[in-house]
């Protein structure tokens, strides 16, 4: 038999389109599914915290963990950055660290986003280039904060003292792990202790 009969020929032709009537929406289920699967992954947008008092928040603070910086290298510990108030509302931003060959410095501006309560800064080392500096956790007394970029790529823990009690480190990595932050990438900062009186 070299042909097919006229109501096999539309048998056919019914049960093929039937087939793919029943498989036309399997891309976009699998479309939804996988949107639905990436949004459950995905962490809230950070929050910075509700208002920074930069009077308070100047002076010298000490690093005591942060995710591993290409400028930073060369540091091998006593980590420090220096926020000073300048007349014109900015701050003066004065980072050192202790090297094989002295100290390495650095030295930048950055100026609080409008509306943001202080918690968010702008930072540049190098003209015309800035960063994000959001402070997305703050001792009430100041004597720690967690610093952080909106897209989790850096984080900094800082200190009033070279050395931060095991209760408030513990506070300031909650306060890091709440907002997605990935411990695991933490390296923590050698500091000298203060010199004996």
């Amino acid at each position: 038999m070299r042909g097919t009969a006229p109501h096999q020929a539309e048998s056919t032709r019914q049960s093929t389109a039937a087939i793919l009537a029943m498989f036309r929406p399997l891309p976009l289920l699998l479309l939804l599914a996988f949107s639905a699967g990436a949004a459950a992954e995905m962490p809230p947008p950070v929050t910075p915290v509700a208002g920074v008092d930069l009077a308070r928040y100047a002076g010298r603070w000490f690093e005591i963990a942060a995710f591993p910086m290409f400028f930073q290298r060369n540091c091998l510990g006593d980590t420090t950055a220096e926020y000073t108030l300048r007349p014109d509302g900015e701050v003066t931003v004065d980072n050192r660290c202790r090297t094989e060959s002295g100290t390495d410095r650095a030295i930048g501006r950055a100026w609080a986003v409008a509306d943001s309560g202080n918690a968010r800064l702008k930072v540049s080392f190098f003209w015309p280039f800035r960063s994000d500096y959001w402070i997305i956790g703050l001792d009430a007394e100041y004597r720690w904060a967690v610093v952080g970029h909106p897209d989790r790529k850096y984080l900094w823990i800082l200190s009033r003292t070279p050395q931060l009690p095991e209760a408030e480190v513990s506070r300031a990595l909650a306060a890091a792990s709440a907002q997605g932050y990935d411990l695991a990438r933490l390296v923590y900062t050698r500091q000298s202790p203060p010199p004996t009186q």
